[in-house]
């Protein structure tokens, strides 16, 4: 059991970030432990001949039998959308010295030695930790950057706002349980179910700030290794069912004659929030023409629209989720 203790002020500063570097660090996951994120197996099936032509020999090296990834593979987020290379320049950052105690914390737990690669790396630390850097940089833009990586931000953007409203309206308690079941709130204590590991910690929040990090590469919530990392809970995305299916279903046909075909199609995606970018991509059309059609049903009162970030997000209206025969929202 993880434990995070938090007063008053400590649920104030809890925030929300979504970090490019940790889904690319856990990622690798699906080369190691194939089958077990299979909302992401087609998408993943089509980059593999693009990741082994990458230094995919280190890159499998770093993920545990058990799917553990070294800590300083994924730093916390400092600002809620960072950029990937300021995070991969706090990669770069770490003492050559702490290279050895952060990787035999993510392989010794489990009995198991380092891989070879990683061993023999360790001769020049230095090296081997631009090594790792430079090959993670490489799997990012030759693989995620140029086509998943849109697609996954906008999903993760649409998780954000949903628990930021959830956060506003219900409160801390309805937040923290509709994360996970790992979860746990009570008297001022988050507790957190780690039964992968007989670890057991507790941590201060001490005005810190906990961060929460929705990812697509975790069954469960999911925290770091090592209990002296600054506050942080990962916990699995909603709506990554959009990430497999490109094509939304069909809509009624009522709907249809009144709205017409591509209308009434975004309003019945529209139950979630969604970017005009990952809507664009479900509906196999250009973002252009997902705009135009967004701008006649906002005008019309049937979509509501909020800027997160630098993405704009839509969803239903309530009168959207009548006229969709959707699930009317309180």
């Amino acid at each position: 059991m993880h434990r995070f203790k938090l007063d008053l002020a400590d649920l104030a500063t809890t925030w929300f970030a979504c970090s490019p570097i940790q889904e690319a660090a856990l990622s690798l996951r699906m080369w190691t432990h194939p089958g077990v994120y299979a909302l992401q197996s087609p998408a993943f099936a089509r980059l593999r001949p693009s990741f082994e032509e990458l230094d995919s020999s280190l890159l499998l090296a770093l993920v545990t039998p058990r799917g553990w990834i070294p800590d300083f593979l994924t730093p916390r987020p400092a600002v809620p959308w960072p950029d990937f290379r300021a995070e991969l320049a706090a990669v770069r950052a770490l003492p050559p010295e702490q290279v050895r105690p952060e990787l035999e914390q993510a392989f010794l737990p489990h009995r198991q030695p380092l891989p070879a690669v990683l061993e023999a790396g360790l001769a020049d630390p230095a090296r081997l930790l631009e090594r790792i850097a430079d090959a993670l940089e490489e799997y990012w833009e030759c693989c995620l950057a140029p086509a998943w990586w849109p697609r996954a931000r906008a999903v993760l953007e649409a998780d954000l706002v949903y628990r930021s409203r959830v956060l506003a309206q219900q409160g801390a308690a309805a937040l923290f349980a509709d994360l996970d079941h790992r979860l746990r709130w009570s008297d001022g204590v988050l507790s957190i179910d780690r039964r992968w590991t007989e670890w057991d910690g507790e941590i201060t929040v001490d005005g810190r700030g906990l961060v929460l990090v929705p990812t697509f590469f975790a069954r469960g919530a999911i925290t770091m290794i090592s209990n002296d990392r600054a506050p942080q809970i990962s916990y699995p995305a909603r709506g990554q069912a959009g990430m497999a299916v490109p094509r939304p279903a069909a809509t009624p046909r009522a709907l249809e004659r009144l709205l017409g075909a591509p209308k009434a199609r975004l309003l019945t995606l529209l139950a979630e929030p969604a970017s005009t970018t990952d809507l664009a991509y479900r509906l196999d059309v250009t973002p252009g023409a997902v705009s135009q059609h967004l701008a006649v049903l906002h005008e019309t009162g049937l979509v509501t629209r909020a800027r997160h970030g630098r993405s704009v997000l839509y969803r239903r209206s309530p009168l959207g989720d009548e006229l969709a025969g959707g699930p009317r929202r309180g």
